[in-house]
């Protein structure tokens, strides 16, 4: 038998913003679902490398309460539902993404609608750090790139918690795959992961990498990284080429004349999750976690996204 959801659970929140000294665990309520709800006992956090800036305010628009309890993305068991959840049951093993935030904490509820089953091929604590970065590299790659079966691909940044995810899903469209990852480990990983050629960003000429990969032009690039070398690259891309960026990429890109540059959100929505998951299917998926900390240290989790990591980084919440 179960044990009964509690009244109070465990969270790290903020009581204002400011650096990584105003994140701190606390107890709070456990919320209640409402009628499209659902309640999630939260196994593992993401934690996105976009967090920093919203505990320091950069996103807020004057309507966040205090005290305020961050994570845009998580996975773990549906422990209740609102009596018009049609899609999830109680003991599913779920996951789901909200702009809201709310998952650094044992319990969140969720719309429905923003949340799906855990893929058949994921574990559940990687699963904690698919939503949001998931998604993100979904619409870039099918919404703006539209991206075809034989066509070729560069991904900038393909190492990091949205990139190394894109080169796994490009993979399963069928594109033909360069990924500038960071470093030795990161191209490593992406090889791994099924990209056709690596490239380290850091050390490689990445221009000539990929005039070497399409020497007829590249299709297409997912730019998740910015700077001159990036610009420099995307030289590579043919006339009537796309390339696609989410917003917050610092400096933006810059596209050659004749390509097409598309900025976009990676905003979550119930037919962008469910996409999600028909492409990803119940192959085996892998989320590099870069690094899981314990939901006491969350504030030092913060301290260390800045340096270099694979992947993103999570928290535990639940064992």
């Amino acid at each position: 038998m179960k044990p009964p959801i509690p009244s109070q659970m465990k969270a790290a929140v903020v009581e204002h913003f400011g650096g990584p000294e105003v994140l701190h665990t606390g107890t709070l309520p456990v919320p209640e679902p409402g009628e499209h709800e659902i309640l999630l006992r939260v196994d593992t956090a993401g934690i996105g490398v976009w967090d920093p800036w919203v505990r320091e305010g950069g996103f807020d628009d004057g309507s966040t309460h205090f005290p305020y309890v961050m994570g845009n993305d998580g996975a773990g068991e549906v422990v209740a539902v609102g009596p018009k959840v049609r899609r999830l049951h109680v003991g599913d093993r779920a996951y789901g993404f909200q702009m809201e935030g709310g998952f650094y904490a044992e319990y969140i509820k969720l719309q429905e609608s923003r949340a799906a089953l855990v893929p058949k091929g994921m574990d559940v604590k990687e699963a904690g750090a698919l939503g949001a970065d998931g998604i993100t590299a979904l619409r870039g790659l099918d919404d703006k790139l539209r991206l075809l079966k034989g066509q070729s691909l560069m991904i900038i940044g393909a190492s990091g918690g949205i990139g190394h995810i894109a080169v796994q899903l490009a993979r399963r469209i069928g594109a033909r795959i360069l990924a500038v990852a960071s470093r030795p480990d990161g191209v490593k990983l992406v090889k791994k992961l099924g990209a056709d050629a690596a490239n380290d960003g850091r050390s490689e000429d990445v221009a000539k990498t990929a005039r070497e990969f399409a020497p007829e032009g590249l299709d297409a690039a997912l730019v998740l990284a910015g700077g001159d070398d990036v610009n420099e690259a995307l030289k590579a891309v043919k006339q009537g080429g796309r390339i696609a960026y989410p917003n917050g990429v610092e400096p933006e890109p810059r596209a050659p004349e004749g390509i097409a540059l598309l900025a976009y959100d990676g905003a979550p929505s119930e037919e962008a999750i469910d996409r999600l998951n028909r492409l990803i299917g119940d192959a085996p998926f892998h989320v590099e976690l870069g690094k899981v900390y314990e939901l006491d240290d969350a504030a030092q989790a913060h301290r260390d996204i800045g340096k270099h990591h694979l992947g993103k980084f999570a928290l535990r919440i639940h064992s």
